[in-house]
């Protein structure tokens, strides 16, 4: 289980992100582009995922990780219940989803960087 406010740290921690409200929601953006956002009503969050990442974290378990349920989610939107997962694993789809929207430059220092402290 990952509280909400640990969420916002994990994603905060990487490299020029900043957060933004997003209709009734929080959007965590880098060079302009969602990486995620945070349903805190829901205790969920979503993340931008390139469909192999997508479909290798739902494979798990889809009540923890699943896509979102309509065209957003064949566009790589990929939901996370905060309240089942664990956190080295949302630390992973998050360093995932952050590598598919950041710049190459950006997402190469968490390719690099094994050792990120999220």
């Amino acid at each position: 289980m990952v509280e909400i406010e640990t969420f916002r740290q994990m994603v905060l921690s990487l490299p020029e992100i900043t957060e933004q409200p997003h209709a009734d929601k929080r959007s965590f953006k880098v060079a302009k582009k969602i990486v995620a956002t945070l349903n805190a009503k829901e205790n969920r969050a979503c993340l931008k995922l390139s469909e192999l990442d997508q479909d290798l974290f739902s494979a798990f378990d889809k009540t923890v990780i699943y896509p979102v349920p309509n065209k957003w989610g064949k566009q790589g939107w990929t939901l996370v219940n905060l309240g089942k997962v664990e956190p080295e694993t949302l630390r992973d789809a998050l360093n995932a989803a952050y590598c598919e929207v950041a710049p190459k430059k950006l997402a190469a220092l968490i390719r690099s960087d094994s050792d990120i402290d999220l």
